[in-house]
């Protein structure tokens, strides 16, 4: 009599060594922690888009700097949520521009001004960068490191299948399948757990790139016209 044997995942997966399920438990949670961070990055990654095209389509008005700078700030102490990352490095530069300009105003520096003004909205760019570009890493990391764990688990597990052998007077393909089927699990979901995170890792670092491109352009263009309002 043939009897069948169950190949079903969750069978394979409960039947597997100690080892390979630690390798399965691992990437499960990496898998599950990765596809949070992706959700996470694209709601805000569409969200400091949406705030930048608004912001230049506001600032490109042609209304006036100064009250631009009042609602921007108000907005800024009342809700952190209501203000972009273009805003802030508007805001920071502003500040800074009319702070010196109160400090000099016996002796106005055109250039101190244009300097601290430029200075301050790198910074408030670097800042904002580093926020946009949070949880990247991560991205990277399991889309590098996860098929060679997932590799590691079914390598582990083959050769469990085989050592199995030893004690068999007869190998067939039967007796060394479920152990190799076990195995190739592993491999499976570290390929689930790497491609979508790097899909997302490059999707996401286009997209914050397109995003930096932006706010440079933006610095320098605010820059210029810093420095026609301080002749």
């Amino acid at each position: 009599m043939t009897v069948t044997q169950d190949l079903s995942f969750i069978t394979l997966i409960a039947n597997a060594s100690l080892l390979v399920q630690l390798v399965m438990l691992l990437l499960l949670g990496v898998s599950l922690t990765s596809w949070t961070y992706i959700f996470s990055k694209m709601f805000a990654v569409k969200k400091a888009r949406e705030q930048t095209e608004e912001f230049e389509r506001t600032f490109w008005s042609g209304g006036s700097l100064v009250e631009l700078y009042q609602v921007v700030s108000s907005n800024h102490r009342n809700n952190m949520t209501k203000t972009g990352a273009l805003e802030r490095i508007f805001e920071a530069g502003m500040n800074e521009y009319h702070k010196v300009k109160a400090i000099s105003k016996t002796n106005m520096d055109p250039g101190a001004m244009l300097d601290g003004a430029r200075r301050a909205m790198r910074a408030a760019y670097q800042r904002e960068m580093d926020t946009l570009e949070t949880h990247l890493s991560f991205l990277a990391s399991v889309g590098s490191v996860s098929p060679y764990v997932g590799l590691f688990g079914t390598v582990w597990g083959i050769m469990n299948a085989f050592r199995g052998l030893a004690n068999v007077q007869q190998a067939t393909l039967a007796a060394v399948a479920p152990g190799i089927a076990e195995a190739l699990i592993a491999t499976a979901i570290g390929l689930f757990a790497a491609i979508p995170a790097v899909l997302a890792y490059n999707r996401y670092t286009h997209e914050i790139d397109r995003l930096a491109i932006h706010f440079e352009t933006f610095i320098e263009e605010f820059s210029n016209i810093l420095q026609r309002q301080s002749r």
